[in-house]
């Protein structure tokens, strides 16, 4: 570990302040030492993101210096940073799915030859990089077709390319089965003996405790502390997060499964580029039970999520909903058969921005008795209904009328859970519930799907987090390949590890036992 003194980056009294007022960083002081993972924790809207956006250049703050190796430095964008040695893997991979792996390699640095772009030179210096480092790749894979454990190496490499020094890395386990993040923490513990330096940030404050030297909690734009990592506990760093223990605990008493809700037959899906995502999966769904579906993004779980919500039709196959096939309905009758819908991506899908959180909680129930009467809204009503789920949901806002786009995620996400909570659904798909969001708005979601669950619905829980399924899911089902491989009615004495083998394609159940989810 680097010397206590031996400050590779320093940021003194930052403050930001965004053209609405908002003070997302008030006077922050963050500092890493040479060659230390640095974990960066707090809740949505603590100020973590726009602190990382200050140091890679993609905002400006009011007030405040960062010093770089000493010396007190301007940047003013990511490519000053970069210039710098500060490079960030965002959360959301910054890839071009159709180019190549070297060609993303070399996205803005590009090798030219008489002219023109160099392709084998470009293949070359993946090579080079990715044995530099031991992170193997294949220069000439379109990124479309890599797994997202390589789609994150190959963002790593990107920034290792590029001379960086200090690597930021933006909840980079989110969408990683066990042994993919137990692969990426050998990866960054030799990146460490290199001498590299990490700003980890993460929810999963278990990974901040194992990969973590040292870390720094933020709450409401300040920063509460920094400390070794090996002083503190789990439940230290929750109450400095949110002011009380809030490690993610959810009380769950046994299923009691009734009747079939939805049931999907043999379901195929070719997606735009004529790749079959999804083969002959079958399910059903039953009143009073979480199905849970575990498996690496990008092996069907959106699509079915989006043929069950129609907001893509069934190419082949049936879905029904409560005996009634869904084929050729608009997403408002699928809605109407008493299914709520919380997207994987609450902006697009979820919520409109520019909207204000009245508006986006009564958006399913607008034209409905109470909402609307002779073709004109009732305001008093519909603010009276938003308060009180701003209320029951604990959203932090100015009110009713506040613009979606002035809260952090964790808050958006509750307005969205707010409205397809409320609406009394006999049918819940919960398609990545709690991501990207902190432990105090997990908890409070997560408690609300298995009251849910209690008062009698069917939920459909998709989730890349291995341990909110297991904690939340009375059974599971288990996709590779676009395929189910696994399926488990109970969840008791099956280990992270071992879905892992099987979201992997390590391991196959035999035929028989996949068909108990359906027959």
């Amino acid at each position: 570990m680097a010397d206590g003194n031996e400050y590779v980056l320093s940021m003194q009294n930052i403050t930001k302040i965004y053209s609405d007022g908002f003070v997302a960083n008030k006077n922050i002081d963050f500092s890493v030492r040479k060659g230390d993972i640095h974990g960066l924790v707090g809740e949505n809207g603590a100020g973590k993101s726009t602190l990382m956006k200050v140091l890679f250049g993609q905002e400006h703050p009011e007030t405040g210096k960062i010093f770089f190796k000493g010396k007190e430095v301007s940047i003013s964008s990511p490519l000053a940073a970069l210039r710098l040695g500060i490079g960030m893997v965002h959360q959301h991979f910054m890839l071009v799915p159709s180019l190549t792996v070297a060609e993303n390699m070399v996205f803005g640095v590009e090798p030219t030859k008489f002219g023109f772009f160099d392709y084998k030179d470009a293949a070359r210096r993946t090579r080079e990089v990715a044995e530099k480092f031991g992170l193997p790749v294949d220069p000439d894979m379109r990124v479309r077709d890599l797994y997202v454990g390589q789609k994150q190496r190959v963002e790593i490499l990107k920034m290792l390319l590029r001379n960086v020094e200090v690597l930021i890395l933006d909840e980079p386990t989110a969408v990683l089965t066990p042994q993919e993040t137990q692969e990426l923490f050998v990866q960054l513990v030799n990146l460490k003996k290199q001498g590299y330096t990490i700003v980890f940030i993460s929810h999963k404050l278990g990974e901040i405790k194992q990969i973590c030297d040292r870390l720094t909690v933020l709450r409401d734009g300040r920063s509460i502390a920094t400390v070794d990592v090996d002083s503190v506990s789990e439940q230290d760093i929750s109450r400095m997060m949110v002011g009380r223990n809030a490690i993610n605990t959810v009380v769950k008493t046994p299923a009691h499964p009734g009747e079939v809700r939805l049931s999907a037959r043999h379901l195929n899906y070719f997606n735009a580029f004529g790749k079959q995502v999804i083969r002959d999966i079958s399910f059903d769904l039953r009143a009073g039970k979480i199905l849970g579906v575990a498996g690496i993004e990008g092996n069907g779980q959106r699509e079915i999520s989006e043929m069950i919500t129609g907001m893509d039709r069934v190419q082949s196959g049936e879905i029904r909903i409560g005996g009634t096939p869904i084929q050729g309905k608009t997403v408002r009758q699928i809605r109407e058969m008493q299914l709520s819908h919380i997207s994987e991506d609450r902006m697009t899908y979820g919520v409109a921005a520019d909207a204000s959180i009245e508006d986006n909680v009564i958006a399913d129930r607008y034209y409905k008795k109470g909402y609307s009467r002779r073709g004109f809204l009732s305001r008093k009503a519909i603010r009276s209904e938003t308060e009180r789920l701003i209320g029951a949901f604990g959203i932090k806002c100015d009110g009713p009328r506040a613009m979606v786009k002035t809260l952090s995620g964790g808050n958006i996400q509750k307005v969205v859970a707010a409205r397809e909570f409320s609406n009394a659904p006999q049918v819940l798909i919960a398609n990545q519930p709690t991501r990207g969001i902190d432990v105090g708005a997990s908890e409070l979601i997560r408690g609300k799907i298995v009251a849910l669950r209690d008062e009698g619905a069917a939920v459909l829980l998709i989730s890349a987090d291995i341990t909110e399924l297991m904690e939340l899911s009375d059974s599971l089902i288990v996709l590779c390949g676009g395929q189910i491989v696994a399926y488990f009615e109970s969840l008791e004495g099956v280990t992270e590890n071992e879905l892992g083998e099987y979201m992997l394609g390590l391991k196959t159940q035999s035929k028989e036992e996949i068909g108990r989810c359906w027959k």
